[in-house]
């Protein structure tokens, strides 16, 4: 287990801030880095300053910093201090129930992720300068201590890296696998190039898909930057809500979280409207990062058949191609989402226990769970849409 105060140069004492405002914008994002625009000090800050991360939402900020001996700041990790398992989308809600019904309490508990974003990426932040191995060290220790200092049962680190993932493991982390569904760029010209890749079933079925969206009258509109204007993200937002009371029964975002979204990264956001005669009617949210577009939400307020398909799907894999990209990862579940093209890889999550009764019991469902899991992502692979002979 690493030891958070040998720290072999860097400051001993890592930093737990209240809150990401407490750090400068430019040293977390000299950490954070610009490929992945949720980890970011501007999407972090936007859920805090709207409200929408707070300790009365369950979402209590304990980010950790580094510090070198120059008081640079040299790693960085998302952390929030849970009071449930609400928007992780790495689900252990049965790990609780057995847990607190044998006597224990499981919640509170850490979580190093992006607040309700499946979206995959570092959880633990370097500055490229620095020695990364010995940060992460530093940080993985940071996660320790806390858990002991706070009295809480367990750290949670959703959405890794694989090579994150095996740090954690060598930090005595358990690992836990599940699947995604992402679409690669294979060097495609356009979209009808793409199509030509796949088998002749799905080709048909997918343009025949597009084609009775277009015989619905709706204009779809591709906006980015200063192009999505106020009444856009009004609306977008009556979409979302609309979306969330339907799925979950209460909206995990709120509207100011959607405005400080557009004032702080408009240039980064895809927004795909559906009008009708100049009304939008339909939306979905993507960000854009340096070699991927990642799919957010989605809502609607007219319910036509292959609309979200057309508007999350198609339409992210059109810009990606113009744009060069070489991804788009379109969010958590969905096993439909193979068959237009989008096919299955492994996500990654680590969990610590302070109870190693709990380890012990949760340790023999991850061995099996990793297996499953596996078996499921080859057995996807084999219905791949795309020719054979590709």
């Amino acid at each position: 287990m690493p030891d958070g105060d040998d720290t072999g140069g860097i400051e001993a004492a890592v930093r737990v801030l209240p809150g990401i405002g407490v750090v400068a914008a430019a040293e977390w994002d000299a950490c954070a880095g610009s490929a992945n625009p949720f980890l970011g000090h501007a999407f972090l800050s936007a859920l805090e300053d709207s409200g929408a991360v707070t300790a009365e939402s369950g979402w209590l900020p304990r980010h950790l910093v580094v510090e070198d001996t120059a008081g640079r700041v040299v790693g960085a990790m998302p952390l929030y201090l849970k009071g449930h398992s609400y928007g992780e989308y790495v689900f252990d809600w049965a790990w609780a129930d057995a847990y607190e019904r044998a006597g224990g309490r499981y919640f509170p508990k850490l979580l190093s992720a992006v607040p309700f974003t499946p979206v995959p990426g570092p959880r633990m932040l370097v500055r490229p300068d620095a020695d990364r191995a010995r940060v992460e060290e530093v940080l993985a220790g940071g996660v320790v201590g806390l858990i002991e200092r706070l009295g809480v049962s367990s750290a949670h680190v959703n959405f890794l890296p694989r090579d994150q993932w095996e740090r954690f493991g060598e930090f005595g982390f358990l690992q836990r696998t599940g699947l995604q569904y992402h679409w690669s760029n294979d060097g495609y010209a356009d979209f009808d190039a793409f199509l030509a890749a796949l088998s002749s079933r799905k080709r048909k079925a997918i343009r025949k898909e597009r084609r009775e969206v277009a015989e619905t009258g709706l204009t779809i509109r591709r906006l980015t930057g200063s192009a999505i204007e106020d009444r856009h993200w009004e609306a977008f937002f009556r979409f979302y809500v609309d979306t969330s009371d339907r799925k979950w029964g209460s909206p995990y975002l709120n509207r100011r979280f959607f405005d400080l979204l557009g004032e702080r990264l408009s240039e980064r956001i895809l927004l795909v409207v559906a009008e009708r005669d100049g009304t939008p009617v339909a939306g979905a949210l993507n960000l854009i990062g340096d070699d991927t577009l990642y799919g957010r939400n989605w809502g609607c307020v007219e319910d036509h058949p292959f609309l979200h398909f057309e508007a999350c799907y198609y339409q992210a894999i059109e810009f990606a191609i113009e744009r060069g990209l070489a991804k788009v990862e379109a969010g958590a579940q969905g096993p439909h989402k193979l068959q237009r093209g989008y096919l299955p890889v492994e996500t990654y999550s680590a969990h610590l226990f302070a109870d190693p009764r709990l380890r012990d019991a949760i340790a023999d469902f991850l061995r099996r769970e990793r297996r499953q899991v596996t078996r499921e992502r080859e057995l996807m692979a084999a219905d791949s849409p795309f020719r054979k002979d590709g």
